[in-house]
C-alpha cells in the first residue's frame, strides 16, 4: 500500500468538485497539498479548509507560459493529480467548434502541458506519482460527446503510453476512469445518469487507487462493466445500441 502521509502532490484543477473532495481527503491523510486552478478566491476558501499545509499556485492550463510559472512556483513534489476539465454536450450535427476545441485543450493538451513541466524532473529523480483522470465515456466513442467523451479517450491512452514506458523507473503512473459525478459539469445534463455519484463518494474510490498499486481503477465497478464490456462488441453490435438511427 502506497503511504500518502508526508507526502506533498500538486492537485491541477482543485477548486470544486472531485477536485476539491479528493484535496480534503488527502489533507486529511497527511498529505501536504499544492492547488492549481484559475480561480484564486476558490483556491483560498478551499486551503482554510483543509487539515494540513498547503500552498495556491494559481495555472491556467491552456496557458503554456502560465503552467511554466506555476510548475517553477511549485517546485519539487512527490506527486502530481491531474483533473481540470470542462465539458458540453453537444453531437456532431450541432458541432460547437470553440467548445470542441476548449474540451481538447483543457482535458487533453492542458495535461500534456503540465506533464511536461513535471514527469522530466520526476524521472531524473528516479521517484514520483503520476494520477490522470479519465472516464468511462473514454473507452468507445458514444452520441452527443464528441468533444468530452474523444478528449478523455486520448488521456487515457497517453496514461497508458506514460505506464509503459515509466514501469520499473520509480515513477509511478495511474489513471481513474470515474462514472458520472455531480457537479457543475454534469448539470448541463439533461438525461437520466445511471450511477450519480457525489464527488466525496467519487474522491474515496481515487483515493483507494491512490494507496494501491495498481494502475487503473474505473468505478462505480457495476457501471464500468457496461463501459469495458462494450470494447468487446463488434462494430456493428455496439453503434446498433449506441449510434444514431
Amino acid at each position: 500500500m502506497r503511504k500518502l502521509s508526508g507526502k506533498t502532490y500538486w492537485l491541477v484543477g482543485a477548486s470544486e468538485g472531485l477536485g476539491r473532495a479528493l484535496a480534503l481527503k488527502l489533507s486529511q491523510a497527511g498529505s501536504s497539498l499544492v492547488l492549481s486552478a484559475r480561480g484564486e478566491d476558490s483556491l483560498k476558501a478551499l486551503a482554510a479548509e483543509l487539515s494540513g499545509p498547503a500552498r495556491i499556485v494559481p495555472c491556467d492550463v491552456s496557458d503554456r507560459d502560465s503552467v511554466i510559472a506555476a510548475a517553477e512556483a511549485v517546485g519539487e513534489i512527490d506527486g502530481i493529480v491531474y483533473l481540470a476539465g470542462v465539458y458540453w454536450p453537444f453531437p456532431a450535427s450541432a458541432w460547437n467548434p470553440e467548445q470542441t476545441e476548449a474540451m481538447f485543450d483543457i482535458n487533453l493538451t492542458g495535461a500534456a502541458r503540465v506533464l511536461g513541466q513535471v514527469v522530466p524532473a520526476m524521472v531524473a529523480r528516479g521517484k514520483g506519482h503520476i494520477v490522470l483522470t479519465g472516464s468511462l465515456s473514454g473507452y468507445r466513442g458514444l452520441p452527443g460527446s464528441i468533444g468530452y467523451s474523444s478528449s478523455k479517450a486520448g488521456l487515457m491512452h497517453l496514461a497508458e503510453s506514460i505506464y509503459a514506458d515509466l514501469r520499473g523507473s520509480g515513477v509511478d503512473v495511474q489513471l481513474a476512469n470515474p462514472g458520472f459525478i455531480r457537479t457543475r459539469l454534469t448539470d448541463k445534463n439533461d438525461f437520466f445518469m445511471p450511477f450519480l455519484m457525489a464527488p466525496d463518494q467519487a474522491a474515496e474510490e481515487m483515493m483507494i487507487l491512490m494507496r494501491s498499486t495498481r494502475f487503473q481503477r474505473a468505478f462505480p465497478r457495476l457501471f464500468s462493466l457496461v463501459f469495458r464490456g462494450a470494447n468487446f462488441l463488434p462494430d456493428w453490435a455496439y453503434f446498433r445500441v449506441f449510434g444514431g438511427k
